[in-house]
């Protein structure tokens, strides 16, 4: 089994930055693929950010530029920070892995961006 929690969520102003982290219960090396997703109400959970086994990284076209996925080996967690943000990335970010066919989700942060 895998357990994946999540902190860092909050409530930001537009153009303001947070940092969420997602600590993994196990090494997260054996993972063959980690990120985020984000579900605002009334929409569907949605790719924010992954990064591979290798180290590769994918964004939603969205968040290029704006958010940087990194991991650290060590702490067996995935950051996301995420920077100049828009209301419209508010929702519940869930830290997400997979191990072949198997998925794995953590119980989500809320992120409110609003004035």
């Amino acid at each position: 089994q895998v357990q994946l929690v999540e902190s860092g969520g909050g409530l930001v102003q537009p153009g303001g930055s947070l940092r969420l982290s997602c600590a993994a219960s196990r090494n997260i090396f054996e993972f063959n693929s980690m990120g985020w997703y984000r579900q605002a109400p009334g929409k569907q959970r949605e790719l924010v950010a992954s990064i591979n086994v290798g180290g590769s990284t994918n964004y939603a076209d969205f968040v290029k530029g704006r958010f940087t996925i990194s991991r650290d080996n060590a702490d067996n967690t995935v950051a996301l920070q995420m920077n100049t943000l828009k209301p419209e990335d508010t929702g519940i970010y869930y830290c997400n892995s997979r191990i072949l066919r198997y998925a794995f989700w953590g119980q989500g942060t809320q992120v409110t961006v609003s004035s």
